[in-house]
């Protein structure tokens, strides 16, 4: 596993370096000895997938307020998404910064965000599948997004963003008065 640092801190791009001969390949997806640093302390204790159907629709942004905050690894099965990170952090150097890596079954990335980070894709082949490794389980009382056309964290979407669903159309807008999360 090869580790990139973004430059979003915290948010790093795991390429897995798959074998390949003529039966196939085998590639690890993931390696708690090999991703000891970034992991630290933290177990992976729910394990999610997402399938979408629709070119340009758009799941997100969501995460989880403290304290019920959670890191995900994020890894494309199939397809091609376009993978975006909000940097929503307190202090942080980035606050409201985004970044977004592309992710696909050929290209074997994973992203990792942090807590306090918000994460949404878009999709960018029909039929695109995502495996997300969670270092916290869902509780939806905790469940906070925002709204992936907010013109203040102007993210530029390589597709017109469609297939909205109402709870991410209906996020507020960030204000002045947001000062980010504590973690």
């Amino acid at each position: 596993m090869i580790i990139s640092q973004t430059p979003i801190p915290g948010v790093v791009v795991v390429q897995t370096e798959p074998y390949s001969d003529q039966r196939g390949s085998f590639a690890r997806f993931y390696c708690q000895d090999e991703l000891r640093e970034i992991i630290a302390e933290r177990t992976i204790v729910q394990i999610n997938h997402s399938f979408t159907r629709t070119a340009g629709a758009v799941r997100g942004l969501h995460y989880q307020q403290s304290p019920h905050a959670e890191m995900k690894l994020v890894r494309c099965l199939e397809g091609r998404v376009w993978d975006v990170v909000v940097d929503l952090r307190a202090g942080s150097p980035t606050f409201l910064g985004w970044h977004a890596e592309e992710l696909s079954k050929g290209n074997q990335r994973m992203l990792v965000i942090p807590e306090g980070c918000a994460h949404g894709f878009q999709v960018l082949d029909e039929d695109s599948e995502l495996l997300y490794l969670h270092t916290a389980c869902y509780v939806s009382s905790a469940e906070a997004g925002l709204q992936p056309t907010d013109p203040k964290l102007a993210i530029d979407w390589p597709l017109p963003v469609q297939d909205l669903s109402d709870r991410d159309r209906n996020h507020p807008l960030l204000t002045a008065e947001f000062e980010g999360l504590v973690i």
